[in-house]
Parts: C-alpha cells; sequence; structure tokens
C-alpha cells in the first residue's frame, strides 16, 4: 500500500523531522507517516504522506493545540 494521503501544517525551527517523528510515536501509536528526507530550516511547513483517509483525520485532530 502506498501512502496516497496528505497533509501539510505549519512548523518552524531546526530539526523538524526529528520533533515530529517523537510526537507522532507519542500521540499517533501505529498510524504510519511516510516523511521527506530533509527540510530547509528555513521553511515554515512539513508534508506528511499518510496511508489512509483515516489517519490523516486522526493526525489533523492530534495537530489541534500542538505545538512544535
Amino acid at each position: 500500500m502506498s501512502f496516497k494521503y496528505l497533509h501539510t501544517f505549519p512548523i518552524s525551527g531546526p530539526n523538524k523531522l526529528p520533533r515530529f517523528k517523537q510526537w507522532a510515536l507519542e500521540n499517533l501509536p501505529g498510524v504510519a507517516v511516510s516523511l521527506p528526507p530533509q527540510v530547509p530550516v528555513k521553511s515554515t511547513a512539513l508534508t506528511v504522506r499518510l496511508k489512509s483517509a483515516e489517519d490523516r483525520v486522526a493526525l489533523i485532530g492530534k495537530l489541534e493545540g500542538a505545538s512544535f
């Protein structure tokens, strides 16, 4: 199965990928995500690929109120 669903959300600062990976492990167990190999420090957004629409809805729900 491929990662067909996308969600882009605001995130700034360095180490975006490790911060998001840690957050995802703590808040979204069992949800597989695909991340880009790297994200520039100056970037203000991160796009995450997900396998299903349900995973995307779960991610969006958990991101409400989350601070990176």
